[in-house]
């Protein structure tokens, strides 16, 4: 696992959409298949993907999208949807062809098919190349809560009020308009990726950040199997190192320092 550390959340998403920028230019041969976040995390890298675009340096026309996840009950033209986001902050300002975006449908009457579905579209598009994600101030990553198999795959996921209540300043503040249940990729999904880069910001993700990087891999900070992943990068900011031992900050400090630029 690396751990890059930036001085701030911007610096940090900047460094995170580069390197992203990189990997989906330098493939030529076939198509980038690429898994993506919502939620508050990845905006700033969503901003730069956009203003490469504009500036003609980046190109979607070759790169295959998967969602992380997407409520139970609400369509796609609901504000607090997945799919709506998505075209709000990214699809609609690039030259992605919507046929090649996907995002699990929580509208779906038959909701354990189309799960099955996903894992299987996954597997014909040849794999995930690289998964963004973000990580919740629990420990959690997509919407595998704390207690989440470290083995699971896409499936329906109940979620608990602790999330409810973090998602809630989507839905006017209040808990109780946050869906209950979502479909979610699964810790084993994530980690079948060939890369995988988690971008952590604020004080209020230094716990958690702390059990993921220092303890050992544990179900109930389900990020911390990252541990175990081939090819892992968390991309953080300072804020978010707090809890972090100070000789931990120094040896990936250190041993990042020729790679930052």
């Amino acid at each position: 696992m690396r751990l890059i550390i930036h001085s701030d959340y911007e610096k940090a998403s900047n460094w995170t959409a580069g390197y992203i920028a990189e990997k989906i230019n330098g493939e030529k041969n076939r198509p980038y298949i690429l898994g993506l976040p919502t939620g508050s995390s990845p905006l700033l890298v969503y901003r730069e993907f956009i203003r490469m675009h504009k500036e003609g340096k980046l190109s979607f026309k070759n790169v295959r999208t998967f969602n992380m996840d997407e409520y139970i009950g609400l369509p796609a033209d609901h504000p607090q949807s997945y799919q709506f986001f998505m075209k709000e902050n990214l699809f609609n300002h690039i030259d992605i062809d919507p046929k090649h975006t996907r995002i699990p449908n929580g509208m779906a009457g038959d909701l354990e098919k189309e799960c099955e579905s996903y894992e299987e579209a996954i597997k014909t598009a040849g794999g995930i190349d690289l998964f963004l994600g973000g990580m919740g101030s629990d420990g959690h990553i997509a919407f595998n809560e704390p207690g989440s198999s470290l083995t699971s795959r896409t499936r329906i996921k109940t979620l608990t009020a602790e999330t409810k209540t973090a998602n809630a300043r989507f839905f006017g503040g209040d808990p109780s308009k946050v869906p209950g249940t979502a479909l979610t990729v699964g810790v084993g999904t994530v980690m079948d990726a060939k890369e995988v880069v988690i971008i952590v910001s604020g004080r209020s993700k230094a716990r958690a950040l702390r059990a993921v990087v220092e303890e050992g891999v544990n179900h109930m900070w389900t990020l911390s199997c990252l541990q175990m992943h081939r090819h892992a990068i968390i991309v953080c900011d300072e804020e978010a190192t707090e809890e972090l031992k100070v000789g931990t900050v120094k040896y990936f400090m250190d041993i990042e320092k020729m790679n930052i630029n």
